[in-house]
């Protein structure tokens, strides 16, 4: 059988010490497999954004083992997690994380800079995919000059120019209206299937969740139980 793309074993995250302990995590198993939309729901405080701190390498889990297309993560250094995240992982934030004096398409490169890509290539790479969300036109715009639902467009694009395996969503519609949900939902719906960029997304909507393939409830740092979503 094909190894998950993604995958948690018993994995703990603990804290603090003593009387400040906090166990985010208590045990989490989850497999995630190539090409799933996968949504992480839970009340505040369950280990919903842990878990997905630990899968983007942002956090080392306490306890457990964390794999990648079957290599064990926990052996690696701080620069290689490092090296890991820039090759196999985009992010995408509810606050949008954009440079606020830098144009749209600045703003897509930034990954590509950090990867020593030659400026004609990584220009002509951030304006595809800026035109793949729909931002053909807007490129030097700054973003103080578009709405919210195209300022995440352009953190989107920011997190697929580099083509990675995963895209990590943190809460990537909380901070718009109802109609540039939706539209943000279908556009990651459409780089799902288009692309088959895996993606794991955290929510607190189930409306934005009923977008997803599957559903994963946490509480207490456990998996509560898992939903099948939409057809795949």
């Amino acid at each position: 059988m094909t190894a998950p793309l993604v995958e948690l074993v018993e994995v703990t995250k603990v804290y603090g010490r003593g009387d400040t302990e906090v166990r985010a995590l208590a045990g989490a198993s989850l497999a995630i497999a190539q090409g799933e939309f996968v949504a992480v729901m839970g009340p505040s405080g369950s280990g919903k954004s842990t878990c997905l701190n630990v899968i983007g390498c942002l956090d080392r889990p306490t306890s457990g083992a964390q794999y990648f297309r079957g290599v064990e993560l926990s052996a690696l250094s701080r620069d290689q997690l490092a090296l890991f995240r820039r090759n196999y992982l985009g992010f995408v934030f509810q606050g949008y994380n954009l440079l606020a004096r830098t144009s749209a398409i600045e703003n897509v490169e930034l990954p590509l800079v950090y990867r020593g890509v030659a400026r004609a290539q990584r220009r002509a790479r951030a304006k595809q995919a800026l035109a793949d969300v729909g931002l053909a036109g807007r490129e030097h715009h700054a973003p103080s000059e578009l709405s919210g639902g195209q300022q995440q467009r352009v953190a989107i694009a920011r997190a697929i120019v580099t083509a990675p395996s995963v895209l990590l969503a943190d809460e990537p519609t909380g901070n718009l209206d109802s109609a540039r949900k939706d539209e943000i939902m279908r556009l990651l719906c459409d780089l799902n299937a288009a692309r088959g960029i895996t993606i794991i997304m955290v929510t607190h909507e189930p409306e934005m969740a009923a977008f997803a393939r599957r559903t994963v409830h946490f509480r207490d740092g456990v998996i509560d139980r898992i939903e099948e979503g939409r057809a795949a």
